[in-house]
């Protein structure tokens, strides 16, 4: 080889070898502020800092951090911070909470983070950024404007404003809060990608604003500036059995918006909302959130949102006054299109029906591309299900919109009315449904194909942090099922159905909260509507069976059964992140919720609730269910306090948990029998599972809840609580073995009854032949989804060390199962269980993330023994790893 070639080749040796080295040093990543990368038009005066270590190598930890914040980028890159400079700081924490100079409106502000590891050599992340937003209601120059119509008026408002950018721009931002939802638009295009913005609250208290940043979107000279403006929940026009129609905060939609331009010479120009603006109505001729929209193309001013389009003819808009006390910056993942779903099949009926099938059930909007001539309508029908004749079938959910105004607002169905002008597609702006099939149903002869339609799955667009997989393939459809309703569920707020409601019931929310928190990283979305919530809480502490609310669910379905939403979401959010806030945003909330109860029911048991909702055939009492879980709440309020140093609290509810568990067991607990009540599944496994059995009770009555199983042929009889409290009360009293059946079982009822019969998502009812309270996608009988994690992979969280400081690892062998594998996420990174059988012995590999720690459990039969690599472990009970990789075996 000559001298040439050798250079050439010891160089790509060289190279290569630096790379192998750089790819394994440790890297500070997944910079987050407020748990959003790089957000801007945050509020927070006290934002949240959180960051990952990334390193292959094992017994990671941090041993000290140091944060810079700055408004110079180049200082703050050179280790120097005008806003906030830590000193080096000997914690392990990854989660940090500002404490700098008093954060200023409309600033964008850089950060870094530098992280001491086992060496106590120091490693410094890439820079990240945040902005802050409006910080205050007082920093809005804009008016609220409409277009003073009246509330019953039903074609949507259309908004334009012409202004000239005399300099050259070096950023512009847009803040826009609406009374009922909105799309913006600037010189003809539509800013971002966001989908029914802003999220639903309490308007008459508070209103959302969405900051986008519009620099790329400007240009030199005159620009336009477009609004269409839809009703959501704020002019609810439907009539439903919510009273939404009757809402104290409804009227006309309304907007709010500052453009603020930033040109490069330094000076600032907002153009804001004012008398100036125009406008009209236009081709949105009806939108409802419940049931659909529809558009008469014929209507369309085409070039509305530019600079030429001639307004002459539009009129002057009007003031209002704003809607509520607050206007909130939204800071959270945007609900948006997240997938494009693709019909499996089309049926033609006859030459102007046609039927498709998606071939999943999904939360959405169709768009559908029409050809025809002007005047031809158009009927776009969704449906869960079809009737035998093949058409969609709405009568499982349909039921609960007022019959009187069918003939101009049908349930889910968008109407289209071509112009006559060449291919014509059309997708709704402001509602969704859910549904799987979608019939296209024209006044005319119409040609369509398989290809002129797609559906979009829309959701909040939270990342996904978990996966299941094993070796039981129902096991892992029951899983999608569970988290495409969890999906299909969560808009801003978390909901029970798509189709029929669309309402944040508080009780489906916390049921399905741990299944969430696995999957999900959602943390925004609860932030938000525990924030609802607040608004929503009387000054008595008494809550609302739905959040938002118009008022309707103060009267009905509010027990603590329900809305334990308060207490139980903040502590899991809590336990799952590592993050106190939303433990002190709603301390007091709670126990003002609490006190209320307290109050009503000295003796420590409460009838105030809905009880084990949807069970198959056994009752149990709802002063059992409630009482548990006014116990769960008054338990939680008291972690809570000591957490938040308040000692005269903790002890005052720590001893009220224990006067109404003693309360409970006095009235339902034979001890000699060793069970609740009569003995049924629910009666028994949710007092297991929120800890009211007694210790030396847990093991007779977890093998008396076996034997109740076993004797209904090892089948569910359970509602939604007992659902929510039944797998996980026999896996974690040694009955794990029992749990696998119930969840595994393919008959009749069951989760696996329904995948046999078709479902990809979850239902509301066991029993699948029912005439109505039967949504095809409902995620109140969810919790199946976190007992994978919890009661097979046996990923748990430890509440002594939250957000997975430590993890709690109690994995469950099923005899019935080949392989498992668990993976989730954490604050500090990715989680691991995963095991396989071959033969007699079972290989267990787990992987614990950098400056995280983990305590397994193996749960050895007699005679096993556990090794790892060739080292027998003697410990099996508690046996502690630091971070890195681990493969045991047990045999």
């Amino acid at each position: 080889m000559n001298t040439f070639f050798r250079k050439i080749f010891s160089f790509i040796v060289l190279a290569f070898s630096i790379s192998i080295c750089w790819a394994q040093k440790p890297s500070i990543h997944n910079l987050k502020c407020d748990y959003l990368k790089n957000p801007i038009g945050i509020d927070n005066v006290h934002p949240r800092f959180m960051w990952q270590i990334e390193d292959s190598n094992p017994n990671i930890s941090q041993l000290a951090y140091q944060i810079i914040v700055g408004t110079d980028s180049l200082d703050v890159l050179k280790g120097k911070g005008n806003s906030w400079q830590t000193a080096k700081v000997n914690l392990s924490n990854n989660l940090v909470v500002y404490q700098g100079k008093q954060l200023q409106p409309f600033t964008k502000y850089y950060w870094r983070v530098a992280s001491w590891l086992n060496a106590n050599k120091s490693f410094i992340s890439t820079i990240s950024s945040f902005e802050t937003g409006m910080l205050s209601e007082t920093n809005w120059k804009g008016f609220w404007i409409s277009d003073g119509e009246d509330i019953h008026l039903k074609p949507a408002p259309y908004f334009r404003k012409l202004f000239t950018a005399e300099k050259k721009i070096k950023s512009a931002r847009a803040y826009i809060s609406a009374a009922g939802l909105y799309e913006l638009y600037i010189n003809g295009n539509k800013v971002g990608n966001h989908r029914l913005d802003p999220a639903y609250t309490r308007f008459d208290r508070r209103t959302l604003y969405v900051t986008y940043d519009v620099t790329k979107n400007l240009q030199a000279g005159k620009n336009a500036i477009g609004v269409i403006l839809g009703n959501g929940w704020y002019n609810f026009q439907s009539k439903a059995v919510w009273d939404y129609e009757r809402a104290p905060w409804r009227n006309r939609p309304a907007f709010c918006l500052d453009l603020r331009i930033t040109y490069e010479d330094g000076s600032i120009e907002t153009i804001s909302s004012d008398e100036t603006w125009k406008t009209s109505l236009g081709p949105i001729v009806f939108n409802s959130i419940y049931t659909g929209e529809h558009y008469d193309a014929r209507l369309e001013q085409p070039g509305w949102n530019t600079v030429n389009f001639d307004d002459s003819k539009w009129k002057n808009v009007i003031y209002r006054k704003a809607p509520g006390e607050y206007i909130s910056a939204q800071s959270m993942q945007p609900i948006r299109n997240v997938q494009e779903i693709k019909p499996v099949s089309m049926q033609r009926i006859n030459d102007s029906t046609y039927v498709y099938n998606l071939g999943r059930n999904i939360a959405g909007v169709t768009q559908v591309t029409l050809d025809g001539d002007s005047g031809t309508i158009v009927h776009v029908i969704h449906s869960e299900f079809l009737d035998k004749n093949g058409y969609p079938d709405q009568s499982n959910v349909d039921y609960f919109l007022s019959k009187d105004t069918w003939s101009y607002d049908p349930f889910g169905t968008d109407i289209y009315i071509l112009n006559g002008k060449g291919p014509e597609t059309f997708m709704p702006r402001f509602d969704y449904k859910g549904f799987q099939y979608i019939e296209v149903k024209a006044d005319r002869p119409i040609s369509l194909k398989k290809e002129n339609l797609v559906a979009y799955f829309m959701h909040s667009d939270v990342a996904n942090i978990g996966n299941i997989d094993c070796s039981n393939n129902l096991l892992n459809k029951i899983y999608a099922a569970t988290n495409a309703s969890y999906l299909s569920n969560l808009f801003g707020y978390p909901t029970d159905c798509p189709q029929r409601e669309k309402n944040g019931w508080t009780g489906d929310a916390h049921i399905a909260s741990e299944t969430g928190l696995y999957n999900f990283d959602a943390i925004t979305i609860y932030e938000k509507w525990l924030r609802d919530m607040r608004d929503e809480q009387q000054p008595n502490g008494v809550l609302p069976s739905i959040v938002p609310s118009d008022g309707w669910g103060y009267e009905w379905g509010n027990g603590p059964d329900w809305t334990s939403a308060i207490a139980i979401i903040p502590w899991n959010v809590y336990l799952f992140y590592g993050d106190t806030k939303i433990l002190s945003d709603n301390y007091e909330n709670i126990k003002r919720y609490v006190n209320h109860i307290a109050y009503l029911y000295p003796d420590g048991l409460t009838t105030w609730g809905l009880g084990d909702w949807a069970p198959l055939k056994s009752t149990t009492p709802v002063e059992l269910t409630s009482s548990v879980y006014y116990y769960v709440d008054v338990t939680i309020l008291a972690k809570t306090a000591k957490i938040l140093h308040q000692q005269v609290d903790y002890k005052k509810y720590e001893a009220l948990a224990t006067k109404i568990k003693n309360a409970i067991n006095s009235k339902y607990l034979n001890k000699e029998k060793a069970i609740y009540a009569e003995g049924n599944q629910t009666e028994l496994s949710v007092p297991l599972f929120w800890g009211i059995v007694p210790d030396d009770l847990k093991k007779r009555v977890a093998e008396n809840l076996a034997q109740a199983v076993a004797a209904n042929n090892n089948h569910l009889d359970v509602g939604i609580l007992g659902a929510k409290a039944i797998l996980g009360a026999l896996s974690e009293n040694g009955q794990a073995e029992t749990a696998y059946r119930l969840a595994a079982q393919k008959t009749f009822p069951s989760w696996g009854w329904w995948i046999v019969n078709g479902a990809t998502t979850l239902y509301e009812n066991w029993d699948i032949t029912k005439k109505r309270d039967l949504s095809l996608n409902h995620i109140m009988f969810g919790q199946i989804g976190a007992w994978l994690f919890k009661g097979i992979g046996g990923i748990r969280v430890d509440e002594q060390h939250p957000g997975f400081k430590n993890v709690l690892l109690e994995p469950h062998f099923m005899d019935s199962l080949t392989y498992f594998t668990a993976e989730h996420t954490s604050p500090y990174g990715k989680i691991i269980s995963a095991w396989q059988r071959k033969g007699n012995v079972i290989y267990y590999d787990v992987t614990i993330p950098a400056n995280s720690t983990a305590t397994i459990n193996f749960p050895i039969r007699k005679g096993q023994s556990v090794y790892l690599d060739k080292v027998s472990i003697k410990n099996t009970q508690a046996y502690h790893i630091t971070s890195g990789k681990y493969k045991f075996r047990i045999e």
